[in-house]
């Protein structure tokens, strides 16, 4: 196995083979200095792919089998001279995440894959009518485009579903992560994908605009900016900040509590399904109180560790992030240097810089705080009261329900913001294939087509 700081070269693939750039990025690791040269593809590679990939686009799918095995090597085998452990260790020295969360993403990513089939048949009605009488569930468009974040590994199973159905596929892979995208096509293609359905183009955020707008479908990850840029766009999928809230509106024991801090923390609270933001009934600054206090005994220990659950950063991305916490704490009422009077920037001996919990509270539902969402375990209590009602518990991808009020669950569920609704100590990211995570994403993928046949 070859040494993983060693620095990694990365380029953009084309129907089947490696396309050398000119245009050179370098990746900087959590530990210090670089750990990839990535060729970024320019405007004219990325136009000449989607070209070359519209030309042998056909609408059919590689079928299930090619998908299960692609699950298999990417958690088993040695893909292109990198093995199952070099990938992970560039993960997490690329994004921070800790080798626990990335050996439970590859977890997850494989389960996913091989869920295809059940999640398709999950979220498409019953299309039988009678004898000559039938629906199919056909392609939207022939291309898709996928622009990826970096924060996780699994979000990369929505491209590969959209192979799954049939489309082919131009990835823009996440700029911190682009090893995810790489080892998945590499899989795919391993198990036999014919190498024409698919295109990996590392690339600046304008080419990778360009790419969606041009594609039949795309899928979308980022920020505030890029859900008001695409919102609205019937052929592209959004996906940004989660804004996960639970209503507490119960005495918090301490399994709520325990509850409530692993939905902050799991991962290192990197989910767009992570807890930011607790609304309650009860007294606001004993809630934070008791959540600081419990995520404040996480341990500060680096990525590598066996125990470590905290994110890590490089310094200038850990900076900047420390820069909006002290801002944020400017203007609310600080819990965690109660219980954890550290630095919320903590230098590990490695070199990296540890993101520690902060839990802070507001006044008031609706201050501007409530629903902030940062790459790490941060919350903000705020007080609910029932003449609230369900207006501070708006625009959340999941909303987790710790109330007897079925009147309330009723108005949640009908609140067309919270796209997904738990009630109990269920954490947020819990689901079986067919439910959905935000939206029907295969009705998305595809449209149905009467299909009538007279013997």
């Amino acid at each position: 196995m070859s040494d993983v700081a060693t620095l990694v070269t990365v380029d953009p693939y084309v129907c089947g083979r490696t396309v050398h750039s000119a245009d050179r990025s370098r990746l900087p690791s959590v530990l210090g200095g670089d750990l990839a040269d990535v060729g970024l593809a320019p405007h004219l590679l990325a136009l000449s792919a989607l070209g070359e990939i519209r030309r042998h686009a056909d609408g059919r799918s590689p079928g299930a089998g090619v998908f299960a095995e692609a699950a298999r090597l990417f958690a088993e085998e040695v893909l292109d001279d990198e093995d199952p452990r070099e990938y992970a260790a560039r993960v997490s020295r690329a994004t921070g995440l800790t080798a626990a969360a990335v050996a439970q993403a590859v977890e997850d990513l494989v389960t996913e894959l091989a869920e295809l089939p059940q999640t398709t048949a999950a979220e498409l009605p019953s299309t039988g009518f009678g004898p000559g009488f039938d629906t199919r569930w056909v392609p939207r468009g022939r291309t898709f485009t996928a622009v990826m974040a970096s924060n996780h590994p699994v979000p990369n199973v929505a491209w590969a579903q959209a192979l799954f159905h049939g489309y082919s596929v131009l990835v823009r892979p996440g700029s911190r992560d682009p090893f995810t995208a790489r080892r998945l096509m590499r899989a795919l293609l391993a198990a036999g994908l014919p190498p024409e359905k698919v295109a990996y183009l590392p690339c600046s955020h304008r080419t990778g605009e360009f790419l969606l707008r041009e594609a039949d479908r795309g899928i979308v990850y980022g920020g505030d900016s890029a859900v008001r840029r695409w919102q609205g766009h019937e052929s592209v999928a959004v996906r940004g900040p989660g804004r996960t809230k639970a209503l507490l509106d119960a005495d918090p024991d301490d399994a709520v509590v325990e509850h409530l801090a692993v939905s902050a923390s799991f991962d290192g609270g990197t989910r767009c399904t992570n807890l930011s933001a607790v609304l309650t009934s009860r007294p606001v600054g004993e809630v934070a109180d008791r959540l600081a206090e419990r995520l404040g005994r996480l341990p500060s220990l680096p990525a590598t560790d066996e125990q470590a659950t905290l994110l890590v950063a490089d310094r200038e991305r850990a900076e900047r992030i420390r820069r909006q916490v002290v801002a944020l704490r400017a203007e609310l009422t600080d819990h965690s240097a109660r219980f954890d009077p550290g630095e919320s920037v903590v230098e590990l001996a490695d070199g990296s810089f540890l993101l520690r919990p902060v839990v802070l509270s507001a006044n008031r539902p609706d201050h501007p705080a409530v629903g902030t969402e940062l790459p790490f375990p941060f919350v903000v209590v705020a007080p609910w009261s029932e003449a609230d009602g369900v207006a501070p518990l708006r625009d959340s991808l999941v909303l987790n329900l710790l109330t007897d009020r079925e009147d309330l669950v009723d108005a949640a569920v009908r609140e067309p913001s919270v796209r997904k609704v738990t009630r109990g100590t269920v954490l947020p990211w819990t689901a079986v294939p067919g439910i959905p995570h935000d939206d029907n994403y295969t009705q998305f993928l595809l449209e149905p087509k009467g299909v009538v046949v007279r013997d």
